[in-house]
Order: C-alpha cells, then sequence, then structure tokens
C-alpha cells in the first residue's frame, strides 16, 4: 500500500476549498485479477466514503461501470458468484437454444474457418462473446435509457484502443454494454468491437491505469487500485500467448509510470499467482482484494470523518441503481441482414411487438435467433420514446453460409484421426445445411447429409444421409482377445421429421445398410461375409442439455423402434481360419426381425461445483436367436459406431447382445477451470428377452471408473481408470476430442 502523504494531512487543503472536494476512483485492467478490486470498493462503501467520478479499463471498466451505475460492491461480489465462467467466456450458446436438427453437429470442431469473398477468413480474436454481451445487456439494463455517463449514479469513464490509429478512445457516451465490451477486447483473445467507422480493443494496450482521466472529469482526490504486474521478465514468457500479451502492453508500462504519481492513495494489489484467466480461481482473488480493503479501510475512514467534520456530514445513497423491471417495446429495427430476412429473424426469435420484456426474456429471445446457426453476433440497445414505450435496435452479424471445419479425435478403438468438414447452408435449396465430414486416419468414415427445413418456423423436414466406415473390431472369449475383425459398413437413409420445440422431434424413416465382416486375425471361431437389409423405423428425440461438454443440467432421450427386413445374408463360418467340414451345422438365418433401442441421461447441479448424472440404456432384438450382424456391442465409454452400448469397465467389443438394460450413475466434480474428476458406477443385464446361439454371454455384469478429464482448445481430455467385477482387470481408457 503506497500513500502521499498521511490522510490527515491530505485534509488540510480541504479547507481551502468552498465546496467539498470530488473523490475519484480509478481501476485498472488485468482480466481475472481485476476481480480484486471489488475488496477496494467494498472497503470504501464501509467506510461510507461517496465516490463522485470513476474510471476504468479492461476489467476496471466491468466493475466500474456497474459500480457506477449504482450496483454495490457486496452485490457485485455475490454476482461474481453466481457466474459461470466457462460459458460466459465462450462462443457457443445454451444447447437449449439451438434447433435440435443442429444440435449433433454443434461445437464438435477445433477451427471454423468461414468462406466469405472467395476465400477462409480468420476472426479478429478467438472468442466473439455472445453470452458475454447477454449478461452484461441484463446487468445494465436499468439503465438502459441513459446514454451519457456522466448522468450515471456515479459519472464513469472508460478506455479503449482505436486499432486504426493505435490511440486511446475515452468512452463516456452511447451504449455502455458496447464501451465496457470495447474495453477489454484483449488483441487475439476477444473479436474487436465495431466504433464508428472502427474498431476498438483493449483500452490496456495504451491505458491501463486511467488515473488522468478521472482527474479530468474533476476528481480533486484520486485513488486508485492496480492489479496489473506490469511486463514479465523474459525468463518468465513460455508460450506465445504471453509474447502477444508482452508486444501488445509495452506502450501501457510505460504509461502506468505516469498515471500512478496522479494518485493519492495508490494501491498495488500483489496477484503474482493469478493470470488474466484465473477465472476458475475467483474467490481467491476477491479475498486477496478484500485483505487489502480492510488494510485501506482505516485510512479511508479517517478521509470520511475528517471531511464530514470540515464540510457537514454526508450520507451515502443506499439504493443507486435504478429499478427497471420490464420495458414495453412498440416499435424495432434489424441491421446487418443480407441472407436472411428482418421477417425471418424476429420469427425465429419468438418477437412479439408491443410486448412487455425483462432482461432475461429478451436475452431468451436472442438465443433462440443465435440457435438457428445463421448468426455469429447478435446485440441489441433499447431507446426510450417519448410515450414511455421503448424501440429496440438489433445488430446483427450473420455468419457466413460455409464454413471449413476441422477436429482431432483420439480413443485406443479408433485410432488417432483428423475431422475435416465442410458445411454450407442455401446451397442446393432454401432453408437448408448440406454437409460433408471425412474422418481420416486409422479408421477410414466418410458422411455426407442434406437436411431440409419446411414451414415457416423451419419445425418440419427431411433428411438425407449417406455413410460408409471401415472400422476394426477386437474380437473377445472370455475377455481376451482372440482376433480382430475388419467391417465395412454403408448406409443411405430418408428420415421426415416434426419438431414440437427447440427440444423435442418426432419422425419417421428408412435405412438401407450394407455390412461386411471379415477376419484379419482369425479367432478360433469366426464368420466372413456379408449383410444388406432395409430398416424401416420411427424415432421420438429429446434434448435440454446445456451444453456439449460436461453438461451440468437438463435430460436427453433418445428413442428408436423399427422392423428390419429380409437380410440378403452371404456369411461363412470358420474354424481356426479354415471352413467348417460341415458347413450345414452352424446356420445364421435372414428372417425379418422387430427391435426397440432407448437411452436417457440426465445431470443435475449440487453443492460446490458437484454435478449428479443418471444414464439408461436398453435394446431388445425381437425373435434374433438365429440372426448375426445387428447385435448389440458392449464396451467403451464414448458414442463410436452403430448399436454400441456404453459401458464403464469394458473395452469396446468385449460383449454382444441380443437383449439388454443399463444402469450407470455417477458425481463429476469441477476442481478447477476447465477441470473434472468423474465417478461413476454400472450393471447391465443380458439377455433379458432372448439369446443368441453364436455368442456366449453371462446374463449381468458390473463396472466402474474414475476420469480425470480437461477442457482445452483441442477439445476434451478423459484419462479414465476403469475396472469390471466380470473381467476382474483394471483397464486405462482415453478419449481426446469429440469423435465423428
Amino acid at each position: 500500500m503506497k500513500v502521499r502523504l498521511t490522510l490527515l494531512l491530505l485534509a488540510v487543503p480541504f479547507f481551502l476549498l468552498a465546496q467539498r472536494p470530488k473523490i475519484g476512483v480509478t481501476l485498472s485492467g488485468g482480466g481475472a485479477k481485476g476481480l480484486a478490486h471489488l475488496g477496494i470498493l467494498h472497503a470504501i462503501d464501509s467506510a461510507g466514503l461517496k465516490v463522485d467520478y470513476i474510471t476504468g479499463t479492461s476489467m476496471g471498466a466491468i466493475i466500474g461501470g456497474l459500480y457506477a451505475v449504482g450496483y454495490s460492491a457486496d452485490t457485485l461480489v455475490k454476482i461474481v458468484r453466481e457466474i459461470d465462467w466457462d460459458a460466459l467466456f465462450s462462443n457457443q450458446a445454451s444447447m437449449r437454444s439451438l434447433l435440435m436438427q443442429e444440435k449433433d453437429e454443434a461445437y464438435k470442431y477445433i477451427v471454423e474457418l468461414p468462406w466469405i469473398n472467395h476465400r477462409f477468413h480468420f476472426s479478429t480474436g478467438l472468442l466473439e462473446g455472445q453470452e458475454l454481451w447477454l449478461k452484461f445487456s441484463e446487468l445494465f439494463f436499468p439503465v438502459y435509457n441513459i446514454k451519457d455517463f456522466s448522468k450515471f449514479s456515479i459519472p464513469f469513464r472508460c478506455i479503449s484502443t482505436d486499432v486504426g490509429s493505435g490511440e486511446a478512445v475515452v468512452m463516456h457516451k452511447g451504449e455502455v454494454i458496447s464501451a465496457v465490451r470495447s474495453s477489454m477486447a484483449i488483441p487475439s483473445f476477444f473479436t474487436a468491437v465495431n466504433y464508428e467507422k472502427g474498431k476498438l480493443v483493449d483500452g490496456g494496450i495504451v491505458r491501463n491505469f486511467p488515473a488522468r482521466d478521472v482527474r479530468e472529469m474533476g476528481a480533486n482526490f484520486v485513488i486508485g487500485s492496480n492489479v496489473a504486474n506490469g511486463l514479465l521478465p523474459s525468463d518468465k514468457i513460455r508460450n506465445v500467448f504471453q509474447i502477444l500479451l508482452q508486444v501488445a502492453f509495452f506502450r501501457e508500462s510505460e504509461d502506468t509510470k505516469k498515471e500512478i504519481p496522479l494518485c493519492d492513495i495508490y494501491i498495488p494489489l500483489e496477484l503474482e499467482n493469478y493470470n488474466m484467466g484465473s477465472f476458475s480461481e475467483s474467490e481467491a482473488i476477491i479475498e486477496k482484494g478484500m485483505e487489502e480493503g480492510r488494510k485501506l479501510y482505516p485510512r479511508l475512514k479517517h478521509l470520511k470523518d475528517s471531511l464530514d467534520a470540515v464540510y457537514g456530514k454526508q450520507e451515502n445513497e443506499e439504493n443507486r441503481l435504478p429499478q427497471v423491471k420490464e420495458v414495453r417495446i412498440s416499435s424495432f429495427d434489424v441491421s446487418g441482414l443480407e441472407k436472411t430476412t428482418p421477417d425471418f429473424f424476429v420469427h425465429t426469435m419468438g418477437f412479439i411487438n408491443n410486448g412487455t420484456y425483462t432482461a432475461k426474456k429478451l436475452g431468451d429471445l436472442v438465443r433462440r435467433a443465435f440457435g438457428t446457426r445463421y448468426y455469429k453476433r447478435i446485440n441489441y440497445s433499447l431507446e426510450e420514446k417519448i410515450d414511455g414505450t421503448s424501440h429496440i435496435h438489433f445488430d446483427v452479424e450473420e455468419n457466413a453460409l460455409t464454413f471449413a471445419k476441422l477436429g482431432i479425435h483420439y480413443t485406443r478403438f479408433s485410432g488417432i484421426s483428423v475431422i475435416g468438414n465442410f458445411t454450407t447452408r442455401n446451397f442446393f435449396t432454401p432453408n437448408s445445411r448440406s454437409l460433408v465430414t471425412l474422418n481420416l486416419g486409422e479408421s477410414l468414415r466418410l458422411r455426407a447429409e442434406h437436411l431440409q427445413y419446411l414451414g415457416r418456423l423451419k419445425n418440419f423436414g427431411f433428411t438425407l444421409k449417406t455413410q460408409f466406415d471401415r472400422l476394426d473390431f477386437i474380437a473377445y472369449d472370455q475377455y481376451k482377445q482372440t482376433g480382430l475383425y475388419n467391417q465395412n459398413y454403408w448406409e443411405v437413409s430418408e428420415k421426415f421429421h416434426y419438431s414440437t420445440s427447440r427440444n423435442v422431434t418426432l419422425g419417421i424413416g428408412h435405412r438401407f445398410e450394407w455390412l461386411r465382416y471379415k477376419p484379419t486375425i482369425t479367432p478360433e471361431l469366426a464368420f466372413k461375409g456379408r449383410s444388406q437389409f432395409s430398416t424401416f423405423l420411427a424415432y421420438l428425440n429429446s434434448n435440454t442439455l446445456d451444453r456439449v461438454n460436461f453438461p451440468k443440467k437438463g435430460i436427453k432421450v433418445e428413442f428408436e423402434g423399427g422392423r428390419v427386413a429380409r437380410q440378403d445374408l452371404k456369411i461363412n463360418f470358420l474354424a481356426n481360419g479354415s471352413p467348417l467340414p460341415n458347413p450345414d451345422s452352424i446356420k445364421a438365418t435372414n428372417k425379418p426381425f422387430l427391435y426397440s433401442t432407448v437411452s436417457a441421461e440426465g445431470y443435475l447441479p449440487l453443492i460446490n461445483k458437484t454435478t449428479a448424472f443418471l444414464s439408461a440404456q436398453s435394446g431388445v432384438n425381437f425373435d434374433y436367436g438365429d440372426n448375426v450382424m445387428n447385435e448389440f456391442v458392449v464396451g467403451g465409454m464414448v458414442k463410436l459406431f452403430r448399436r454400441q452400448v456404453l459401458f464403464a469397465g469394458m473395452q469396446e467389443g468385449s460383449v454382444y447382445s441380443t437383449s439388454y438394460a443399463a444402469v450407470q450413475g455417477g458425481l463429476r466434480w469441477q476442481i478447477f477451470n476447465s477441470t473434472y474428476i468423474t465417478g461413476r458406477a454400472n450393471v447391465l443385464f443380458n439377455n433379458i428377452v432372448n439369446k443368441s446361439k453364436f455368442f456366449q454371454s453371462k446374463d449381468f455384469y458390473s463396472g466402474y471408473a474414475l476420469t480425470f478429464s480437461y477442457n482445452f482448445a483441442l477439445g476434451p481430455l478423459d484419462l479414465s481408470l476403469m475396472y469390471s467385477d466380470q473381467t476382474g482387470k483394471v483397464q486405462t481408457f482415453i478419449n481426446l476430442g469429440i469423435p465423428f
């Protein structure tokens, strides 16, 4: 803590002022470390000291802006503790807002490049931050009608940087949401914010500690809170992101040296053990700020008492935040639309003119439109009209119609793969999505699909699909590896579907399927051959999960039932690699059969960042004892192929079943940001309706797994130890990325 003079001496010049001196506060940028500012603001509130002006940069702009409009420090601490940082700093909208037909393809790839003006484009930053915009819109909703920041409860300014000129831009009017969002747009991490005819990025590049600005506003006494540690020593720079940040903040480091002497109380918060991205440690950072605030409190209280003694007692207004719960919107306009129409936009979001809206309801509408995948960014601003109603302006940036996408995936079963995807909309017909996906690696897989939406609300549609898989399956006998099969699979399907909502769809369809099995390492008893057949089916799917990876709440249910028609079957049985001497001794039938499958999983958030989950699976092939090539395949912890039954404790293909029911339950604990520990146990009841004469298996299985997970740029990484009571073995399971 640095104090220019003692507060008692600093109070002496105030006798010379005719009016009570103005107190200014300036808050530096610093990413997650900026949460420590809350401790300083808490000390100011506790001392009863009235703040007359406030400035901030980056995270200091966010906290300073919210404090300026009327939130108390205690309220801000509560808000911060309730924030889901993973969702906030993400390009992903909630899965619940997506159309049902879009959920399977959403957020699967680590790179998505839009095709614009005959070439692929890179974004100005990794994160657009749609959820961040919406959170700001919710928090600043009470001052939606105040466009002059000097008219907030505490006059406010924040700093951004003009990308074109490299000069500081002092934001003091307009949309406060855009102002604070631009002030925190760290280059290469967040996309730049459009402003007038230019683009704005993080103000910390040129002025991370804006003390001069609070002086210019009229502050006679300045309290400055700085969480930035300055430039890193050369020996502490270990990656490209640190180099980028180091270069970006060269100029700011020199500017801060000039800003510090402008403070009457300067608080350099020591946070070397944290960085700008340490949001998972927000509680510890806030406590660091509170510790500094407790040290500062006696001086602030002395200053408050000295001022009251000279100029008379001054009481702070307790409820500074305007009480605005909802607004009536009587008109609207939309800018930025080229590929879609305003009518399509407002109908997909469900907006009704002359309706009454809260901030939450407006946010939900935006998410609905965002969930169509036609839009990259949707912001809104409100203007109060003379009659007391409001006009809403939607500022929209559309997604490109065509994207090239790239991902990686690894499990022991599928090997390492690069997954490339090419998705385009409205290419063949309006209101459609066409895609081609290639899995290139130890397994070869190819899928082409055309999805055609019908109806004004896109709730009807049909899907045409073809897929080819070349996979290797290990053959097991009594849980020991005995051979290796190569399976080729080809599918052509058509489905007609109707979505009753964003979370439920039902449909009917047909699949033509072709299968070929060939042993490459032949077990003692094996078969080879092919089968082709048609399947007629009906299905019902529901998905209310909140995210693709590591969901915290929601339920997902998938049901399918149908009839497999008579198979064109050509198959030979082998003994030790040679045809059986009496081929009539073992025969498979090609008769039709009925089947049904159902899977359900649910998630419930508990206390202390713990999520409980429960899943159930069941599948039955009716009257199937003499059939082959359509068994349910038990094993593995990630869905990879048709008719797979997930089971913690056994590898893929350990058991084949004609009818089963399985239940799994567990707990997932988030120990750090994007880092999880998961424990699970499952049981499987086998042969519940009938048994296969070709595959011998027990009637009951149980298994367990303990998984360490990290959700990073390449996708989720899962490292599991698993055990099954029937195998008596501890095995490992590794998954990286999202599968094909």
